[in-house]
């Protein structure tokens, strides 16, 4: 799950993707716990706890193809559904993953969560993190996939400057998350060590993962992001890392801030920053196209009128199948038919043909071309 290729898709503004890293020891009790408790409280509208095999079984009712299977490393599947703005709805599913290959001590478990709703998202919406997870610093459910690095919270840049470089490669090219980085030009307090992004709206915190570098690290921090980023971090300020791919329409020096203030007071132009970045549109890595797919495709938490429609379409494609099945048929018998008739004709009704009265029919209408004719009926349209 930590591979990130890309697709030629670009995410839909009506979505919200997101994939982290759980390291405590019960993820999919985290999650029911969380479930259970929104839905009595009137957050949710109802959720679905599934295993993924059965998530991805086929019925005669739900015909399911491929894009609906999670893959063999899913441990678990589930499905909410809850309304914003007073009536747009919002439907998710957040699937768990082993790793793919043996886990280490400390791993944890991978989760993806695809969100879409149905108008474009607001960034002032609930986040669909803290429907499935606790919004509890208690629980580890907010690790980036990249190791060493999580959300809400501020992330000191690594010391050894082949490491530095080894995170920015790994946090442009394998996360899901938008990346900030911020150069601290003298040690805060500790109201100025919170994470700026605690001031971003509640959709748009839980995709930024905020990095942090000491008074000391301005230069050897600077040049690994000039060698590697082709962006400068300057003292005291920050800077919107790029992706890699890279997104549409990003400029360096735009999403460049000379100063920030840590002292615990809004700093506001670099969330204006973030924004900007965030609203620009972004290419789909191929894992989260799988799991938007997955999303629309594989969608299992139908509301009673949803199951009526469907199951009403369901039953009209099942009939216009079966008069088509009645057509074929009925073709095939007519066909039929006709080439008994042709043969008896061409045999004189003994099984033998009989000699053809060279003057009394023409070539193109002699028996044995009334045969042919009917099996022709037969054969394709291009054969």
């Amino acid at each position: 799950m930590a591979k990130n290729s890309s697709s030629s898709t670009t995410a839909p503004d009506t979505a919200w993707l997101g994939r982290g890293r759980h390291l405590g020891p019960e993820p999919e009790q985290d999650v029911r716990r969380n479930l259970i408790a929104l839905k009595a409280a009137g957050v949710l509208d109802d959720f679905l706890d599934l295993d993924p095999v059965e998530a991805a079984r086929s019925t005669a009712l739900h015909p399911r193809d491929e894009s609906a299977d999670p893959g063999p490393t899913a441990r678990r599947l589930f499905e909410a559904r809850w309304r914003v703005a007073d009536d747009v709805t919002v439907r998710a599913q957040l699937t768990t993953y082993d790793p793919e290959v043996r886990r280490k001590e400390g791993e944890g478990v991978t989760w993806v969560l695809a969100a879409e709703a149905e108008r474009p998202w607001d960034a002032h919406w609930p986040s669909p993190a803290t429907m499935f997870w606790p919004d509890s610093d208690r629980v580890d459910w907010d690790h980036d996939t990249v190791p060493g690095v999580r959300l809400r919270a501020a992330n000191y840049l690594p010391k050894d400057d082949d490491e530095l470089r080894r995170r920015l490669r790994d946090c442009t090219r394998n996360s899901w998350f938008i990346h900030v980085v911020v150069h601290e030009a003298m040690t805060p307090d500790a109201m100025g060590q919170k994470p700026v992004s605690a001031f971003l709206p509640p959709s748009l915190r839980h995709r930024v993962v905020e990095h942090r570098g000491t008074p000391d690290q301005a230069q050897i921090a600077d040049f690994a992001m000039k060698r590697e980023l082709s962006v400068r971090m300057p003292r005291g300020g920050a800077v919107v890392l790029p992706t890699v791919p890279p997104v549409p329409g990003y400029e360096a020096e735009r999403l460049t801030v000379r100063s920030v203030f840590l002292d615990g007071s809004e700093p506001t132009e670099l969330l204006d920053r973030i924004k900007e970045f965030a609203a620009l549109p972004r290419p789909l890595s191929a894992d989260a196209e799988r799991a938007l797919t997955r999303l629309r495709q594989g969608w299992h938490l139908l509301t009673p009128d949803e199951e009526l429609v469907h199951a009403q379409g369901m039953v009209a494609r099942y009939a216009e199948a079966l008069e088509a099945m009645t057509k074929s048929c009925d073709l095939y018998r007519e066909a039929a038919e006709a080439a008994q008739a042709a043969l008896a004709e061409a045999t004189g009704g003994a099984g033998v043909p009989r000699p053809a009265d060279p003057g009394s029919v023409r070539l193109d209408t002699s028996p044995l071309t009334a045969l042919t004719k009917a099996f022709g009926r037969f054969r394709g349209p291009n054969k």
